[in-house]
């Protein structure tokens, strides 16, 4: 087995200080980013002191975009062109969405994976990943105060090699240094074992947003060694959602829903389900659709059998792991999902154990991550433990018939190299094809392409005289590189596997040109945004105050003057103006000053009146 802990070359042998490293979680439905601070792991906040960034990403037709909690409020007004579960169509071309669901974005068969089109021109989900990562690059480094010397990025256990590739471009993009892809399980087992100085067999139970994962691991003495994983990456919250989205409209008979209302009732039932977990009944309604009760017990049944779904891979990743439930020592749960109560229930009948929950399952995932980034950056305080994780899926070649003989299976321990000898099947033939899957199918119709090449210069001999090593290397990010050697001749191909879904190094290499340069057009368009964002905020709220307290409080010359201020600014708000933009908004708030004073007068008069000193001291 492989140790995992190596700091990156070259971080070690400078002169020691705290390299700021980070862990991201990206996930499905939101997103967040955790550091190691004096020794223990904690989520950075953002502003206004929220840990969870919303994975929604809004485009506009000048070409910028929009991340995190105010676009959810848009998703409804503008649901083409605002995009939320990107995480779904990592790595996935057209044919892998699911048109049942009924989304409402434009998507295009794009060569490499699917693209959306948007306002902004078409997107790829590398892309729009990459917009939440920034926006936790630029939180962290804020907090921080520094540079990021690197970040370990969370995937689901069961990502295959194109949705890993297209991870990482992503965090590329954003400008991040990538230290590590860990898989989300395992960087809340590393969470909880650290947190609990835990030891044993421990399985690890993540229903996210768009994904499930199952791993099932052993912490022994400092070293965290993963024996199996499982799961499904086309299952999470959002199914949850969407059932009872299809309640809805079957028990109200809708039908046609435009984009609008089906974003709009979508999030209605994302509320209800997450309502439920706590209340026997609620009810449903949009602005379009009249309310439709759906009570706790209904909600369970309609998605019992989505509960029943994850525990196939359960079992499957037991089995694989050689255990039983009864050599399961305690069960992690990771996902805001797994706050449902029947889904708690039934892990812990399955597992015949409560499960473990005293870790938030929003934020363990960031907070393990955040510990093996501390690690891997060379910190000194990163103490002294081991992480052995494995495949999720098997990797192999097609043979002949179509068929796929397995290199290296899944729960491989990673790092891995393994290498099979291969012949060729016609007298004289001096050049082999080689196709490289993955998948645990045995036909390659049933297994994902990962990619091909061809080995040339194989010396013309009898059909089966040739010895050809195929090696497989996997790294310990779970990504592969293949190489072929005829072993006579010492003729040679390889590649480094870059998924048919994942984007080129030219592609990558044109995105990051264009993000340089045009950075400073994207600094200037950002500042007008935010300026116009807190003018029009300034507007609503001497409006709002001019309504209540402006006959009372101001004079009318006083209220004219700010009257005409607000025009200035009114005029200019939806202009490229920068700087005269920020000089009316100061002179109106110069000018209403004085008024919010008088009103805040006001109210501690109001609030004081008829009371008694004796009261106010009590």
């Amino acid at each position: 087995m492989a140790l995992l802990h190596i700091a990156e070359p070259g971080l070690s042998d400078a002169p020691h200080q705290h390299r700021l490293a980070v862990g991201i979680d990206l996930g499905t439905t939101n997103s967040l980013v955790a550091t190691v601070q004096s020794g223990s792991s904690a989520v950075l906040l953002d502003a206004q002191q929220r840990a969870l960034l919303p994975s929604a990403v809004r485009y506009f037709a000048d070409g910028h975009a929009e991340v995190g909690h105010d676009v959810l409020a848009h998703a409804q007004d503008d649901p083409a062109n605002t995009i939320v579960s990107v995480k779904r169509f990592m790595g996935r071309g057209l044919n892998d969405v699911d048109r049942s669901q009924r989304l409402p974005y434009r998507f295009v068969d794009a060569p490499g994976m699917v693209g959306i089109e948007t306002h902004a021109g078409r997107k790829s989900p590398v892309e729009i990943s990459a917009e939440i990562l920034n926006v936790l690059r630029v939180r962290a480094e804020a907090t921080l105060g520094g540079e990021l010397t690197g970040a370990v990025i969370t995937v689901p256990a069961y990502f295959d090699d194109a949705q890993r590739q297209a991870t990482r471009d992503a965090a590329r993009l954003a400008g991040l240094h990538v230290l590590r892809l860990l898989n989300e399980p395992t960087a809340a087992a590393i969470a909880y074992g650290l947190d609990n100085s835990s030891e044993g067999i421990f399985a690890v139970y993540d229903l996210g947003g768009g994904t499930f994962d199952i791993s099932i691991l052993r912490m022994q003495r400092g070293v965290f060694e993963v024996l199996a994983t499982s799961g499904d990456s086309a299952l999470g919250g959002d199914d949850f959602d969407r059932r009872v989205f299809d309640f809805v409209v079957a028990r109200g008979g809708l039908a046609d829903l435009t984009p609008e209302h089906t974003r709009a009732l979508l999030s209605a039932s994302r509320h209800a389900k997450e309502a439920l977990s706590a209340q026997v009944c609620v009810s449903i309604a949009t602005s379009t659709t009249a309310p439709c009760k759906l009570t706790q017990h209904e909600f369970w049944t309609l998605t019992q059998d989505l509960v029943s779904k994850t525990l196939a891979p359960v079992r499957r990743a037991l089995r694989d792991a050689a255990l039983t439930v009864d050599d399961v020592n305690g069960v992690v749960l990771v996902g805001g999902a797994t706050r449902m109560p029947h889904v708690r229930r039934a892990v812990e009948e399955f597992f015949r154990q409560p499960p473990l929950t005293n870790l938030d399952p929003d934020q363990v995932v960031a907070l393990g991550a955040a510990t093996q980034a501390n690690l891997l950056a060379g910190n000194r305080n990163a103490g002294d433990w081991l992480l052995l994780d494995v495949t999720p899926l098997s990797l192999g070649i097609e043979t002949m018939g179509g068929l796929v003989e397995k290199i290296i299976p899944r729960n491989a321990t990673l790092p891995v190299a393994r290498a099979q000898e291969f012949t060729t099947y016609k007298d004289g033939q001096t050049a082999m094809s080689v196709h490289v899957v993955q998948g645990e199918r045995e036909l390659v119709a049933d297994c994902r392409s990962l990619a091909r090449f061809d080995l040339r210069g194989i010396p013309p001999m009898a059909a089966g005289a040739a010895r050809i090593r195929v090696t497989f290397q996997v790294d310990a990010d779970g990504l592969l590189g293949v190489s072929a050697r005829e072993q006579s001749s010492g003729v040679e191909a390889a590649v480094t596997v870059k998924p048919s879904y994942g984007l080129s190094d030219d592609t990558i290499a044109r995105m990051l040109t264009d993000s340089q340069t045009h950075a400073g057009d994207d600094m200037q368009a950002r500042a007008l945004r935010e300026q116009q964002v807190d003018a029009q905020r300034l507007l609503e709220a001497t409006r709002a105050a001019l309504d209540t307290d402006g006959d009372a409080l101001l004079n009318p010359f006083e209220r004219a003057e700010i009257k005409h201020a607000m025009l200035l600014l009114q005029a200019v708000l939806s202009g490229s103006d920068t700087r005269k933009l920020r000089e009316l908004q100061d002179e109106l708030n110069r000018l209403t000053t004085d008024f919010a004073a008088r009103r805040m007068n006001r109210s501690i008069q109001q609030a004081l009146a008829g009371k008694k000193i004796a009261e106010l001291e009590t």
